[in-house]
């Protein structure tokens, strides 16, 4: 066994109770996950900051395929420098339009080569329920790297992720959700995963157009979540150890109209954090456009560029847990 993988486990494995192993498992929806998996990946991502700075040889020989049949830069840079950073190699496509795609191949004879080429693949596209059709077709692991606005578990991750580091827990949090609820696959996931974690109460900030959709919703009461709806950051932001911002996505409006509507009510200012508590963190999935001023970037409770960055230790473990090279 290399030494590496020898370190690795005396790290990180002699307090954790034996659960399901993820080795081969698709990562497709959060909704996948159990609390205990959920740990599990996050308490294998702490230890893997070790490995940031110098690499490991974890993933020696192994490829990941990257195809990204929509834009990205953060989710497939971190997926990218997450394979490196573990030892391993990747092959893929930023761009569909640079490949068979664009002669009119069908996305399952796309994952099936990819999977001939590759250990283990992550995905991005902008139609829902792509990630599950690829893992269906392919005969290595898939992981989704967003499908339209359905579903962005690795993001979830890093979100958790980041709560935990910068706030020292999860459970009993006030967490806000605000900005693009309707169509924003990240806080969708989020919801699910914070769902799992005791006393949390959730706030849904977002003007009426963008509310939180009924499913998710109904999702949440079942498990005893209390939600409360709020139109306004401002009345919202007192109460808050946690404002989750997103993007108002223009390209999942209908009309140029209905995105004007609304992009100028969701915006966080120094004004709206002058509101907030004084260890309140401020997250975003980014990229952000108008949500956040940049005048709020110097302030310390502004961690959206330290979320962005947990993206590589929290993907090296689930790379590593997928693929069985930890257990």
């Amino acid at each position: 066994m290399p030494y590496e993988r020898r370190l690795f486990k005396k790290l990180c494995f002699q307090h954790i109770t034996i659960l399901m192993s993820l080795k081969g498992k698709n990562i497709i929806s959060i909704e996948d996950f159990s609390r205990e998996e959920l740990d599990k990946v996050l308490s294998v991502s702490e230890k893997m900051i070790s490995f940031i700075e110098n690499g490991t040889s974890l993933c020696k020989g192994k490829i990941l395929a990257t195809l990204f049949f929509e834009p990205s830069t953060r989710t497939r840079m971190s997926f990218e420098s997450a394979m490196l950073r573990l030892g391993g190699n990747i092959v893929g496509f930023a761009d569909a339009k640079a490949t068979s795609v664009k002669k009119g191949e069908i996305l399952t004879d796309t994952i099936r080569m990819a999977a001939a080429y590759s250990d283990i693949i992550t995905v991005r596209h902008p139609s829902e329920g792509a990630a599950r059709v690829s893992a269906n077709a392919s005969d290595v692991p898939v992981i989704n790297a967003g499908d339209g606005g359905h579903q962005h578990p690795t993001q979830t991750i890093l979100d958790l992720f980041t709560i935990m580091k910068e706030k020292g827990k999860i459970e009993g949090l006030n967490i806000g959700l605000f900005g693009d609820l309707k169509y924003g696959r990240t806080v969708h996931s989020l919801a699910y995963a914070l769902s799992l974690f005791e006393g949390v109460k959730i706030y849904c900030i977002s003007p009426e157009q963008l509310r939180m959709p009924k499913y998710v919703l109904k999702n949440l009461a079942k498990k005893n979540i209390q939600v409360i709806e709020e139109s306004k950051i401002e009345k919202a932001i007192p109460n808050l150890d946690v404002v989750y911002a997103t993007r108002i996505q223009k390209e999942r409006f209908g009309s140029e109209k209905e995105y004007l509507d609304v992009k100028s009510s969701t915006i966080i200012d120094k004004k709206v954090m002058s509101l907030a508590k004084k260890d309140m963190i401020l997250m975003h999935p980014l990229p952000r456009v108008d949500e956040i001023s940049y005048e709020v970037d110097s302030d310390p409770r502004a961690v959206y560029f330290k979320q962005a960055a947990y993206g590589v230790p929290t993907r090296m473990a689930l790379i590593a847990l997928v693929l069985g090279l930890v257990e």
